[in-house]
């Protein structure tokens, strides 16, 4: 199984709210250097996990998103709502992998600093 075609569901245990229901993850040096790259924003679907990076730019980007970054035991560490193309973040202390998301989940899930996220299949978790 690759790394493009792992799939896992993301829900935020502190909030008891749903963060998205179909992430693909990248764990492999190729799938979090190209990320969302090669996406359209209807391509986009629920996000994309990417492990080991606890930054991001969005150059070459064709569309915004949000991001949220996480420490290793799936703990939001930043939140960076609406990142539009050109932009670079990085994350805040004790930050080490992304969620990618469709712009507004973080509102929708209502997500914030300190919450614990969690994955069907524990990607969130330390490695």
């Amino acid at each position: 199984m690759t790394d493009s075609s792992r799939r896992a569901r993301v829900r935020n245990v502190t909030r008891g709210t749903e963060v998205a229901g179909d992430i693909r993850v990248a764990s492999s040096m190729r799938d979090r250097t190209v990320g969302l790259l090669r996406t359209a924003e209807a391509d986009l679907g629920d996000g994309l996990f990417i492990k080991h990076a606890p930054s991001i730019h969005m150059f070459f980007m064709r569309y915004a998103i949000d991001a949220v970054f996480l420490d290793g035991g799936g703990r939001v560490t930043r939140t960076a709502p609406n990142l539009r193309p050109w932009q670079v973040v990085w994350s805040a202390q004790g930050g080490r992998d992304c969620l990618e998301l469709p712009v507004g989940r973080i509102a929708e899930s209502g997500t914030q600093v300190g919450d614990i996220l969690e994955t069907t299949h524990n990607e969130l978790v330390a490695r």
